[in-house]
C-alpha cells in the first residue's frame, strides 16, 4: 500500500516550529522555550526554517545547549532541509525600578561575613565575565574601608565630573566607581555610619550609571552600616555570599545570609572561594582551607551553589596587574571556574526576576 503524499502537509510552517521547539526545556527555569516566550522569529523559505531565541541574559550557561537542542528539534520535522537559530538576550529588570538609578536593571550585592575570602577578586573577575558576554555591567566598590577594586582592574584614573553627576571609570567593558579613586596613597577612612549612608547614596545616584543590565556591589565585610544603607536605599535583585571552604569561615558566612533574610534580601548563591590548590609544576591537589562547605552550607540552608574556584597564585598575579584573569588568561582553570559562577548567578538572577513575573517557578539548586 502506498502512502498518499500531501505537499502541503509535508511542508513546515510556523506552528509545527513552535510546537517542535516546545521540546527544547530551559534546565533553570524549569519551562520550555515557547512557553516562556523565548521564541521571537520564525521565518521558512524553501525548506529553510530561521529562528530567534531571546534569552534573559547573554552569559546563559546553556546558551549553546539549548541552541543545539532547537536546532535537532526543527531539522526533524517534515520538509525541513535546514535550520539556523539565532540567540539574543535581554535581561529583564525589576517590576518597578528605582528612579536613584532607572536605567539599572538588576543591583546584586557581593557579601562575606569576614574578610580574607577574596570578594573583591571575585566581584572583579565576575564583572569581567559578564561584560564579555556581552551583558552591559557596573562594578560599584563599596568597601570604603579597603576599596581595592581599581587596582584589580587597572584603573588608575579618576571618574570625569559632568557637573551634577560623576562618570564612572571604565576598565574591560565594566563601568566602576570605587572611593579609591578619591583617596591619596595610605590615606584612610574613618566614617561613622552616616557618612557611609551618604557615600551609598551618592555612588548610586550621582554616578552616570546610565543603562546596565547588572550592578555588582562589592561590599565590605560583615553586616555592619554599608550593608543596611545599601538594602535600606533600593531594592536589590539579591546577594551572592562568598566563603572558603573551612568551618569558621563558613559559620561566619551564615551570619551575612541571616542578616539579608531579615532585610528581605533573597540569598541568590553561595560560592566556595580558594577551594584548593593545584601545584602548577607537579599537578598535585591540595585542599588547604578544606574542601566542600559552602556546597555543604547550601544545601542545608536550600540555597543554589554556584560553584567553587580554586586557588591559584595566577589569580593574585593577574588582579596585582590590573587585569582579572578571565581576560588575562581565560582557559586557566581559575578563569574557566570564575566564568561559570558568572554564568549561575546571572541564571538566577532571571529566574528570581521571571519568578516574581510570575513566569517560572523559583529554582534553588543546580
Amino acid at each position: 500500500m502506498t502512502r498518499s503524499i500531501d505537499p502541503v502537509a509535508d511542508q513546515p510552517d510556523e506552528a509545527r516550529v513552535r510546537e517542535a521547539l516546545r521540546a527544547v526545556v530551559d534546565p533553570d527555569l524549569r519551562k520550555d522555550i515557547v512557553s516562556l516566550g523565548f521564541v521571537k522569529d520564525v521565518r521558512i523559505e524553501d525548506g529553510r526554517v530561521a529562528a530567534t531565541i531571546e534569552l534573559t541574559t547573554p552569559a546563559c550557561p546553556v546558551r549553546d545547549e539549548l541552541r543545539g537542542q532547537a536546532e535537532r528539534a526543527i531539522r526533524a520535522l517534515p520538509g525541513v532541509t535546514a535550520a539556523d537559530v539565532r540567540m539574543t538576550a535581554v535581561v529583564p529588570s525589576a517590576p518597578s525600578v528605582t528612579s536613584l538609578i532607572p536605567g539599572v536593571r538588576n543591583v546584586v550585592a557581593i557579601a562575606s561575613g569576614k574578610g580574607g575570602v577574596g570578594k573583591s577578586t571575585l566581584s572583579a573577575n565576575i564583572a569581567a565575565a559578564l561584560a564579555l558576554a556581552g551583558a552591559r555591567v557596573g562594578l560599584m566598590d563599596a568597601d570604603v574601608y579597603g576599596p581595592s577594586i581599581p587596582a584589580m582592574m587597572g584603573a588608575r584614573e579618576t571618574p570625569a565630573d559632568l557637573g551634577d553627576r560623576l562618570q564612572p571609570v571604565v576598565r574591560h567593558g565594566v563601568k566602576i566607581i570605587s572611593m579609591g579613586f578619591f583617596l591619596k596613597e595610605g590615606q584612610a577612612v574613618v566614617w561613622r555610619g552616616p557618612m557611609l549612608h551618604k557615600m551609598v547614596q551618592e555612588f548610586l545616584g550621582d554616578v552616570d550609571w546610565h543603562e546596565l543590565d547588572y550592578l555588582l556591589v562589592d561590599l565590605p565585610p560583615g553586616t555592619g552600616d554599608i550593608q543596611l544603607s545599601l538594602c535600606q536605599t533600593i531594592p536589590l535583585t539579591g546577594a551572592l555570599v562568598v566563603s572558603t571552604p573551612q568551618d569558621v569561615a563558613v559559620d561566619v558566612a551564615r551570619k551575612a545570609i541571616a542578616m539579608f533574610d531579615k532585610l528581605n534580601v533573597p540569598v541568590l548563591g553561595l560560592v566556595e572561594n580558594m577551594s584548593a590548590y593545584v601545584c602548577p609544576h607537579c599537578g598535585e591537589h591540595d585542599d588547604i582551607f578544606g574542601a566542600g562547605g559552602a556546597r555543604r552550607a547550601a544545601e542545608r540552608l536550600q540555597l543554589p551553589y554556584l560553584g567553587a574556584v580554586p586557588l591559584a597564585s595566577a589569580v593574585r598575579e593577574r588582579s596585582d596587574e590590573g587585569t582579572p584573569i578571565v581576560i588575562a588568561d581565560p582557559t586557566a582553570p581559575a578563569a574557566l571556574a570564575f566564568t561559570r559562577v558568572a554564568e549561575l548567578l546571572a541564571a538566577q538572577v532571571s529566574v528570581r526576576r521571571l519568578a516574581l513575573a510570575g513566569t517560572a517557578p523559583i529554582a534553588v539548586t543546580f
